[in-house]
């Protein structure tokens, strides 16, 4: 007899380049407004204000070059080209220096955003989590080990349907990889399978259904899904 009501559902896992296994996903945390340029496009102060952060579900993860479903109660549906970090060993107030060490591995992903349905929870003060932690609003590419990654440093840039629309560099994120690693793990305990999405930059807009999503993150591999 199972020791289950239902079923459990089945775990959430990220790919790895290279091999059969998978990375179990835990908790999706997202940084919000870490490119300068991102931030004044939203009509926000670029300085270096504390980091914030949101959150998706972990089976919002789609993977494997699958198709995202067009969500519903939006018009506005847009694309957010992010570097993933994947933690693979948990820690607590972890200092700045030592906040790599605890990072598995990195990816690319998209942080996909309702952006009506955001716009008008930062009018009323209202959470953010139906504008960001839909169904299916975290596409994301094949994991790579993190030894001989720097995420410093490297280009990141965003196609749709061939087309240049977010380019950018990871050396304009405002806090740093470490620095964010730091900042979350003393807000809360960080454990082996959490993802951070580290902030996009600026050229976000609306896809519509049919758009092809192709994006790249310099040293670290690609995201590619399709609207439908």
């Amino acid at each position: 007899m199972s020791d289950y009501v239902i079923a459990p559902p089945v775990p959430a896992a990220l790919p790895i380049r290279g091999s059969a296994q998978m990375f179990p996903v835990r908790r999706v945390f997202c940084v919000g407004r870490n490119y300068a340029e991102h931030a004044i496009e939203m009509g926000s102060d670029p300085t270096r204000e504390p980091p914030f952060y949101f959150t998706k579900p972990a089976d919002a993860v789609v993977v494997l070059d699958a198709d995202m479903p067009y969500p519903p109660a939006t018009s506005s549906l847009h694309h957010e080209m992010e570097l993933v970090v994947a933690i693979g060993s948990a820690g607590s107030d972890i200092p700045v220096a030592e906040a790599l060490k605890h990072v598995w591995g990195y990816c690319a992903g998209l942080d996909m955003t309702r952006r009506d349905l955001q716009n008008e929870a930062k009018k009323t003060g209202r959470p953010w989590d139906m504008g960001k932690g839909f169904d299916f609003s975290a596409p994301m590419g094949e994991l790579v080990p993190a030894k001989g990654v720097d995420p410093s440093r490297g280009k990141i840039e965003l196609r749709v349907n061939g087309e240049v629309r977010q380019t950018s560099d990871l050396s304009k994120l405002i806090w740093s990889v470490p620095e964010v690693i730091s900042n979350l793990s003393h807000l809360v305990r960080l454990a082996p399978g959490d993802l951070i999405m580290t902030g996009t930059p600026e050229g976000v807009a609306a896809v519509k259904r049919g758009d092809l999503l192709e994006g790249t993150v310099e040293g670290v591999g690609g995201v590619r899904c399709r609207i439908v």
